[in-house]
Order: C-alpha cells, then structure tokens, then sequence
C-alpha cells in the first residue's frame, strides 16, 4: 500500500509539473491610448528551458466575448499549448470591434492593436520566436472574421491564419453585432461595409502567401458566407483547408474546432504544409 500511495504520489507531481502556465496582463495600446487586458499562456517547458524560443498562436474571441472566454470556456486549452508547444496569445477584442480600425469611430483600432502592438509587445517581453514563420492568427465568429482579415492584410506578420464560424462577410447582417456602429448605416455604406470583409481582401492573396484553415457548422448561420469564401479561394486556386462538420454557432463547435486548428499550425511552425483544396 504503501509503494502504490508513492507512485501516485509521485504520478500527481509528474503531473503538476507538466502544466502550462496561465497569466492575464495589462498591455497598453498608444493607437487606442488605453490598456487592454490579455490572456497568455505559456506552456509547460518555458520556466524551465531558458534558452528555448516559442510560436505563438494569437487566438480571438467572438462578439460578447472578452479576452478570458477561451480560457475560461476551453478547459484544456492550456494543454495543447503543452502539446504543440507554444505560447497562445487571447487578447481582448473589446464589445464588437471585428479587429479592425473603425473609420467612424476612432477609440476602436483592433487591427492596429493585435497585428502591431500586441505581436510587438508579446515578442518583446515573451521568448517567442519572432517571424512570421512562427505566428498564427485565428479565432471565433467575429474572431474568425479578425483571423483572416488580419492574416491576410499582415501577411508579413503572421505565416498561417484560421477562422472558426466565421462572420468572413457580414453585409447579409446589416443590423446585427454592433457592425454599423463601427462602419456607419449599411444602406448609407455599402462600399465601406464590403471593404472591411475578409472576402475585400482576398484581392491581396497569392497562392502560398499565406497557410489558411477555414471550418464551419453546417448548422451556422455563417456556413453560407463561409461556403462563399470557400468557393472563392478555389476559384482564385488558393490552397486552404476547408471543413465543414456537424454542429451550431457554440462552444460545443469551438471546443472541437480549436483541436484541429492548433494542430494546423503546429504542422505550420513545424515546416509541414497541410494543405487541402477541398474538403468537407
């Protein structure tokens, strides 16, 4: 009895000793003049290998969401930054921001704030390593829509960009999710609604810019505009991997969807290319 109570003893410390760690900062933003809270994990390796250097995947939240959301939602998100090793970034997207520089209303500067201040900030304080080569951008619903807008206008910053149920095109919801108070009235706006969408950007796209993961429910109210964005990038023979599978706009979804997309970039920062043209 005694030797069993010291293998497990011995089990539970092995197991607390292999637990990444979980912190929320205050990173300040000169473009929005404020400070904005920020989840960061870093994992298990990274107090104890002072010499090693980490990817880093920057993971968004959706509208109604705040920097705590996946952490707080996704219980085992601290073990795949122990997996994949990597650090993953949670910033704060604020009530409806989209992460992008609202032309309307100037205290909303996402883009500005996660693809420039934010990846300075992190490469600066955290022992990241500081290419593109080695970041990734994706998130959930309105951060689905700020991974790829992101990871496609700074593909200079980021090598590989996701979008979970994403809003890629939010003009078929023209009063919906705060979008108009960030873009002016829809009727009034049209041409200034579509040029802040992923689809505006896909322009700026060359086949292998950029490695891209795309999935949806096939119950979402997005599968439609994600279904568009999908055939698009076949058109213009921009390679991504495309899934669709079962499930609704929930965490239930995002729970199984977050699996998939951190193995995606592992493969990414690994020098592996998992590209599908066609899958769902």
């Amino acid at each position: 009895m005694k030797n069993k109570l010291i293998l497990l003893a011995l089990c539970l410390w092995g197991f607390q000793g292999r637990a990444a760690k979980v912190d929320t900062i205050q990173v300040f933003s000169k473009a929005m003049q404020k400070n904005s809270p920020v989840v960061v994990i870093t994992p298990d390796s990274y107090d104890k290998e002072s010499s090693k250097n980490y990817p880093v995947i920057y993971l968004l939240h959706g509208y109604g969401g705040n920097f705590a959301s996946w952490v707080k939602t996704v219980k085992s998100l601290p073990a795949l930054a122990d997996t994949y090793q990597c650090l993953i970034i949670c910033p704060d997207g604020a009530f409806g921001s989209w992460y992008f520089d609202s032309p309307v209303d100037p205290s909303y500067k996402y883009e500005t704030y996660v693809a420039e201040e934010l990846v300075k900030y992190t490469d600066e304080h955290y022992r990241t390593i500081a290419d593109r080569a080695h970041r990734a951008v994706t998130g959930l619903s309105m951060g689905g829509h700020g991974g790829l807008y992101l990871g496609i206008r700074h593909k200079d910053t980021f090598g590989a960009a996701g979008s979970m149920s994403g809003g890629v095109d939010f003009r078929p919801f023209p009063k919906k999710w705060d979008i108009a108070q960030r873009l002016g009235d829809y009727s009034a706006n049209p041409d200034r609604w579509y040029q802040y969408t992923v689809m505006a950007q896909l322009p700026k796209l060359k086949n292998g810019d950029l490695q891209i993961i795309i999935d949806c429910g096939v119950d979402d109210f997005f599968i439609d505009v994600n279904r568009k964005l999908h055939e698009a990038l076949i058109d213009m023979k921009i390679n991504h991997d495309y899934t669709e599978r079962p499930g609704k706009h929930n965490w239930i979804y995002w729970m199984n969807s977050v699996q998939y997309q951190c193995l995606f970039f592992s493969r990414f920062f690994n020098g592996d290319y998992p590209v599908v043209m066609n899958r769902n």
